[in-house]
């Protein structure tokens, strides 16, 4: 250990490089670690006062840390700091694929169920539509306000036909074959999409799911939105426009038999 009386005009740095050291910052840590507690010095050096000089050969600028040879307690330190870059790395890693899991939405790109969307169980036969009872007020694209349109919601639980609704259900075999469904949903849907309610009731996408008492998963077969063309949208229709995107179809003829097709209103 070496000691140095500070001379007017010593800072760190250039006591650093008079004693051949790679950092100044280990000299001023290395004097405060070692000195009595009134010779702590916490800005530049104090002119007078004596510092203790580390003479630590690993930390000389004409050897280096890379030129020592590595002792057992060196190398645990390399370890810890392998360690903990490796776990920073990965932490930092995660704090992305976090970032990037809350900017990203599972509904995005999923269409709205409406009530003529069908669902399936994985355990029946059949494919009934929704019966929406959760309110009767808003409708996915229809200015018509169709029931068929009303927006199904996580409270909707009922289906049309409501009465066997999947058909027969393969967790309840008997010897004259599967027994019929006896649909009981196990609380509201699941996968909701919560930023967008009706009424307070989060609406349904095409990852909803329902879990049945008796085991089954209900999901999402069809969502309904279909383009259907209508009497309506025929007959106000333009004909020369019409004309152009179907040159094949004469257009006013086309008007005339939407007309008379009742079943179209």
């Amino acid at each position: 250990m070496k000691k140095y009386t500070i001379r007017k005009g010593d800072t760190y740095s250039s006591l650093a490089q008079k004693f051949g050291l790679i950092d100044n910052g280990i000299l001023k840590t290395y004097h405060n670690l070692h000195c009595p507690e009134e010779d702590v010095m916490h800005d530049e050096p104090v002119p007078g006062k004596t510092m203790i000089i580390i003479e630590d050969s690993r930390f000389l600028a004409d050897k280096g840390l890379s030129e020592t040879p590595i002792k057992e307690s060196d190398q645990e330190l390399t370890d810890h700091n392998s360690y903990f870059k490796e776990n920073s790395e990965q932490a930092s890693e995660k704090e992305k694929q976090a970032e990037k899991s809350e900017d990203s939405n599972p509904h995005d790109g999923k269409y709205f169920i409406i009530q003529k969307g069908t669902v399936q169980c994985n355990h029946g036969s059949e494919f009934p539509k929704f019966k929406v009872t959760s309110h009767q007020k808003h409708y996915w694209n229809d200015q018509e306000e169709k029931a068929d349109y009303l927006a199904v919601t996580e409270e909707d639980l009922q289906f049309d036909p409501p009465v066997r609704s999947f058909g027969q259900c393969r967790l309840n075999p008997s010897s004259g074959g599967y027994l019929p469904c006896s649909y009981a949903p196990v609380g509201k849907w699941q996968k909701a999409y919560e930023k967008v309610k009706v009424m307070g009731k989060s609406c349904l996408t095409e990852i909803s799911e329902l879990m049945c008492s008796t085991g089954g998963k209900i999901s999402i077969l069809k969502h309904g939105q279909q383009s259907e063309i209508s009497k309506s949208q025929v007959m106000n229709a333009r004909t020369k426009e019409q004309q152009v995107y179907n040159p094949i179809v004469n257009y006013d003829e086309f008007k005339e038999y939407m007309n008379d097709q009742q079943y179209y209103m």
